[in-house]
């Protein structure tokens, strides 16, 4: 329970705070910070009966609340008192280096609070002084290391490449650099980057004889002792995906804060996803084949192994049978579609994703033989990890560890390729909650290729199995988690608790210094030729080109088609999404704000949310129309098909609260500070004329209104 020296701890530790920092508490943040409090209040301390009620608390603090400081001088004192490490996960790495390296040196400066923290990223951000080394002493590419994706990754130049391992290495030797990718001084080329990084499949670990220099084990090391460990969402899934207590402590002995949490169960679904590429694994496989009848005689002084390698190629061969009988089958899914009618890549979804019969049988067969190739190559591995710890093996060590690397990556590949077969082979019946199933087809090489993808549509049995019934406690918190006012939406995508807290919390701006605008039109997105024209028409009117706007397009399509339609008139104001990258867009859109002039950003989805542009950057946001998702998303439609057969209505209980949790973040973007002033223009009259407008309408911030 919450105990009245906790409590003090906490008001001590925030009044501290805002005095040292000399700024104005905000009922909002004490709102926060009391329900954070009560809700880890759950957490037993020693020798108390455990609650019956999850440690859980979910909260929409809206944007000005001070979120960071309410759950840092909340949750820190609950951790430390319970005797737990507080886990805070952010949404990407930038957001969590400004936490690690502003907000947490800040609050302990000026709280009063005593805590250590460190930073948590994954081996894939840090150098591999093993592949370095490699590449290094053998030059021009010949490692005697096989890439983990060869067939989708190019191999950079040597020329490219080899003055940048150069540096690295000398860099390192002079202690200039600890070989984290993030503070490299300049870009790296992602082919140049990936010949020198690794990941759990092909690392050796303790084995490997640069251990002691090991950039991503001097990292982790930091964590052993740390009261807080920073990381991104990505790290903290992979984490408790691979049981927990790989990289971050034991989820049992964490406190989880997750900043920007409605992203949560999207991240948790894609770690959990399968795929398979049907051509390039068969190109892949052969690959291997080579691999293994180049590994048999080198291999053969130890135990076993050159009769496994010699035994893999038929396995191989079998694998490729399969997948071409697989290609042939998903083939013929393809008779009728014209992949050159359509922008988009062609997709076939599996209803109910029930796999059909025929494919199915050929999926049970591919998962028995993926299975035998993933043993046999375990058991390989295990050889060689014993044998890298055996100074008395007869081998030369280098050349162990280049072929551990080598089958610890294979090994890696062939689970994942395992478990889409798994999971085709098992779509003979609905699921509760459902699967999706789909194959698309794409252009690769100039041919056309089949990905095959399987992924559950709710993420609530892989977040409860995985986090809310293993963590000692978890705190959610963003700007937008409700939908139409309330959490119905993110208990289903999340699996969250019922009796955990619930809060929303007002934020502190004033949302009367801002007009949300709906104009009158003769037509809406319904009919999207006159949709487009009437927006082409419309647009110079609504922008003052001597101010920053923002307008967002929810279809690609309609950007360039309104992009092309009012060049003439707006002229080299605008700053298109996929002209320039986002970071560049963004900076050049401050540099002309700047330099006294007007900037018109025309973006989609991305720019909707997570994009900070303050006061004059943006005094006007435009959106096109209510942002519906995409109607052929296989795992919307999966989604709709399921709750369709539970006799509910999905566009009611779906599209329309996801279209206005997207609608809230969109219009977010206009009011950024308490000073801040502007107009939101909605063109989309549907908000006005549908009987599920209403609903939209109230659930955005109480601007001030103008429909027409």
């Amino acid at each position: 329970m919450l105990t009245d020296q906790l409590k003090d701890d906490i008001r001590v530790a925030y009044t501290a705070l805002m005095d040292s920092k000399q700024l104005t508490p905000r009922w909002g943040q004490r709102q926060m910070i009391a329900e954070i409090a009560n809700a880890l209040g759950r957490i037993p301390a020693p020798g108390e009966a455990p609650s019956t009620e999850p440690a859980v608390c979910v909260i929409e603090a809206g944007t000005g609340t001070g979120k960071t400081i309410a759950y840092a001088v909340s949750a820190i004192p609950m951790a430390q008192a319970r005797g737990k490490r507080l886990v805070v996960a952010t949404a990407t790495i930038a957001l969590q280096e400004q936490f690690i390296n502003k907000d947490l040196p800040d609050i302990r400066h000026h709280s009063g609070l005593a805590f250590s923290f460190a930073l948590a990223k994954g081996r894939r951000r840090y150098v591999c002084l093993s592949k370095l080394d490699r590449q290094l002493i053998e030059g021009q590419g010949e490692t005697g290391m096989l890439a983990l994706y060869p067939d989708e990754m190019a191999s950079p130049a040597s020329a490219d490449a080899m003055p940048v391992y150069s540096a690295m290495i000398d860099a390192l030797g002079r202690g200039q650099w600890d070989g984290d990718r993030d503070n490299w001084p300049d870009t790296i080329a992602e082919e140049v980057w990936w010949g020198v990084t690794t990941d759990h499949a092909q690392c050796t670990g303790r084995r490997c004889p640069n251990i002691s220099q090991c950039s991503f084990f001097k990292a982790r090391e930091q964590l052993q002792n740390a009261d807080i460990i920073v990381t991104n969402h990505d790290l903290a899934l992979s984490d408790l995906a691979l049981g927990g207590g790989a990289i971050l402590p034991d989820p049992d002995d964490c406190i989880y804060v997750f900043d920007e949490g409605h992203h949560l169960p999207d991240k948790a679904l894609s770690h959990f996803a399968s795929f398979c590429r049907l051509h390039t694994t068969m190109s892949w496989l052969q690959d291997c084949k080579k691999a293994f009848a180049q590994a048999a005689p080198v291999l053969a002084p130890l135990d076993n192994l050159e009769r496994l390698l010699n035994a893999l190629p038929a396995d191989v061969d079998e694998m490729v049978l399969g997948l071409q009988g697989a290609e042939q089958q998903v083939a013929q899914l393809f008779e009728d579609v014209d992949p050159e009618a359509s922008r988009e890549d062609p997709q076939v979804r599996f209803d109910h994703g029930v796999v059909p019969e025929e494919l199915r049988q050929l999926s049970v067969s591919l998962a028995e033989r993926f299975d035998r190739f993933v043993g046999v190559l375990g058991r390989i591995e295990k050889v060689l990890e014993d044998a890298l710890e055996d100074d008395f093996s007869g081998m030369d060590q280098s050349e162990l560890e280049t072929w551990h690397i080598n089958l610890g990556g294979m090994l890696g590949r062939a689970e994942g390729v395992l478990a889409l077969w798994r999971a085709f082979a098992e779509g003979s019946q609905p699921s509760q909650p459902p699967v999706a199933r789909w194959v698309t087809m794409v252009t690769s090489g100039g041919q056309y290729a089949f990905d095959l993808r399987c992924s559950p549509v709710l993420a609530s049995d892989i977040l409860s199995d995985n986090l809310w019934s293993r963590a000692s406690g978890v705190v959610i918190t963003s700007a937008t988690i409700t939908a139409l006012n309330s959490f119905e939406r993110f208990i289903l995508h999340s699996g969250a608790p019922r009796e955990g807290r619930y809060k929303q919390v007002m934020s502190p701006f004033d949302y009367g210094n801002a007009v949300f605008s709906v104009p009158a039109m003769d037509c809406d997105p319904g009919d999207a030729q006159a949709h487009t024209e009437a927006i082409i028409d419309m647009l110079p009117q609504l922008l003052d080109l001597n101010e920053g706007s923002l307008v967002l397009f929810s279809s690609r399509r309609q950007m360039l088609d309104v992009h092309a339609g009012v060049t003439g008139l707006l002229g080299d104001r605008i700053l298109m999404q996929g002209d320039y990258s986002k970071q560049e867009i963004l900076r050049r859109h401050r540099e002309e704000i700047d330099g006294g002039f007007g900037s018109v950003i025309f973006g989609l989805a991305s720019f909707a949310e997570g994009v900070d542009l303050p006061g004059d950057y943006c005094r006007h946001v435009v959106i096109a129309k209510i942002p519906f998702a995409v109607p052929d998303s296989p795992l919307e439609a999966a989604l709709a098909e399921w709750m369709e057969a539970q006799g509910k209505n999905p566009f009611m209980e779906i599209s329309v609260p996801d279209a206005a949790l997207r609608l809230v973040q969109a219009a977010g973007r206009l009011l950024r500070t308490e000073t801040d002033t502007g107009r939101v223009t909605l063109l989309d009259r549907r908000v006005r004329t549908r009987r599920y407008g209403q609903a939209i309408l109230d659930s955005l911030p109480p601007f001030r209104r103008e429909l027409g």
